[in-house]
């Protein structure tokens, strides 16, 4: 499978360095970059970790206790830390998320999630490197910390609590 270097050096560019390509013909390069993407193994074993968290029984059984509890939790910031449950609705919260990510699969897709949003972030920065040495680079999770997409707080179900 070509590397992203490849499909940018395949890209017809002036003597001056400025692309000849139309916008149309760059968005079909994009959209083929994306296909070449989907087809990685990253994104295969992503998919397979993403379905059999979807799968898992224990998984679900510990969301449904997530939800209540980050209800309560909820519930409590509304008054917010002078609320009497409040430190306890915020500990039974973590502690869940604590036991959900101690699951195989879910451990196992938040892994596959990181490589994918790795490979991602190389992409773009290969792609913003090739236009200018001082362009800015979109951050992946690891420059700008934070809870990502689909980490522990909700497997892929929505962001944190």
């Amino acid at each position: 499978m070509p590397t992203a270097h490849d499909v940018l050096s395949e890209l017809p560019l002036s003597a001056n360095g400025v692309s000849s390509l139309d916008m149309a013909s760059l968005l079909l390069c994009a959209y083929e970059l994306g296909d070449w993407i989907n087809q990685s193994a990253e994104v295969a074993e992503y998919l397979y970790w993403k379905e059999a968290v979807k799968k898992d029984e224990q998984v679900a059984a510990v969301q449904k206790q997530f939800a209540k509890a980050k209800e309560l939790f909820e519930e409590c910031q509304r008054f917010g830390r002078f609320h009497p449950d409040y430190h306890a609705a915020k500990d039974k919260v973590k502690q869940i998320e604590r036991e959900l990510g101690g699951i195989e699969s879910v451990m196992q897709f938040k892994l596959a999630e990181q490589a994918v949003d790795t490979m991602l972030f190389e992409v773009s920065r290969l792609i913003a490197e090739s236009v200018s040495d001082t362009i800015k680079v979109p951050s992946n999770e690891k420059a700008t910390g934070g809870c990502g997409g689909g980490g522990s707080c909700g497997c892929g179900s929505g962001g944190c609590g």
